[in-house]
């Protein structure tokens, strides 16, 4: 009786510690499978991509480098670890590694672009910049590129340095300085105006013994090679004091410029131009009606010069200093 009753205590034991076993194990399986994922191909992926699914798997990414292939196009995947289909838990890192594209392009076609757009490009395909070379051109306009090497075409490695041709646009007409001393300032501007040369600096002097209000010295000097828009700096010889002109305010104020159209049937174009440190700027332009009067106002404490236009015509120069 006994015996049987410890067997039968036996067989309970077994039968409880059997079910605690699978309870245990299934229940420990369930929550595996839980924080485990099956670890995807990434393999030939776009990296975008790529990020995306295993950041929604709850992995992690690493990029353990880059390295150039043939096969698979730039920024896809060419290796990751763990290998496609292991299990690991949630939260652990893949590592990949990126294609950058094949060693070996086909050098593009640059010609006909800006400097900017060349580079854009030339970084894109992993090449770098070589010498850069300038020459004037009629076709091109400044700072496109003329030429290239290597040429179009050609298969070159990457980190290739690519040399260029710029265009430094149409060659400026080359003038011999003529030689302005002994001129007015009248004669002097139309001289200038005609060869495109840009009127810089009007400064004064006075020499008792040289003509008055006429130019004494100039920079560039008689007979040197300059180039349409080259600056032009002058030193006439006026004396101290030797023209009036209206004020406005006495102890420091303005000098009065005044200037009245003819009477007649058409609008004038009127243009006023004031020179004053080597700058010349539009004080007024715009069309004036037949016996119309204009006004300028110039400070007293500058050297100033002032052109006068009518119809693109220079009909007077007046000249204020602080003298």
């Amino acid at each position: 009786m006994i015996a049987k009753i410890v067997k039968i205590a036996l067989f309970a034991l077994l039968f409880f510690l059997s079910a605690g076993i699978s309870a245990y194990m299934a229940l420990t399986y369930i929550i595996k499978s839980g924080d485990t994922v099956i670890v995807p191909d990434l393999t030939g992926k776009d990296l975008v991509y790529s990020l995306e699914i295993l950041t929604d798997l709850g992995l992690n990414t690493k990029v353990s480098g880059s390295e150039y292939n043939e096969i698979i196009p730039k920024n896809h995947i060419i290796f990751q670890d763990p290998e496609p289909g292991s299990e690991i838990k949630k939260d652990r890192d893949v590592r990949i590694a990126i294609s950058k594209g094949p060693q070996t392009i086909v050098m593009p076609n640059l010609e006909g672009l800006s400097i900017q757009q060349a580079r854009i490009i030339a970084e894109e395909n992993g090449l770098c910049q070589g010498k850069i070379s300038v020459a004037y051109s009629k076709t091109f306009i400044k700072d496109m590129v003329m030429a290239q090497a290597p040429l179009p075409g050609k298969i070159v490695t990457r980190e290739t340095c690519m040399d260029l041709l710029l265009s430094n646009g149409i060659q400026p007409v080359l003038y011999m300085m003529p030689d302005l001393t002994g001129t007015t300032l009248d004669e002097t501007i139309r001289v200038l105006e005609s060869l495109n040369l840009t009127l810089g600096d009007i400064q004064s002097t006075f020499d008792i013994s040289k003509p008055k209000n006429q130019i004494v010295s100039q920079n560039p000097l008689p007979g040197y090679q300059v180039v349409e828009n080259s600056i032009v700096n002058l030193v006439m010889n006026r004396e101290p004091g030797s023209k009036s002109h209206n004020l406005i305010n006495e102890t420091g104020g303005v000098h009065l410029f005044q200037f009245k159209l003819e009477i007649g049937l058409m609008r004038k174009h009127i243009q006023i131009d004031v020179n004053c440190f080597g700058v010349t700027v539009d004080l007024f332009d715009q069309y004036a009606k037949p016996g119309e009067e204009i006004w300028a106002l110039i400070p007293r404490n500058l050297d100033a010069t002032l052109f006068l236009y009518q119809d693109n015509e220079l009909i007077k120069t007046e000249v204020f200093d602080t003298w």
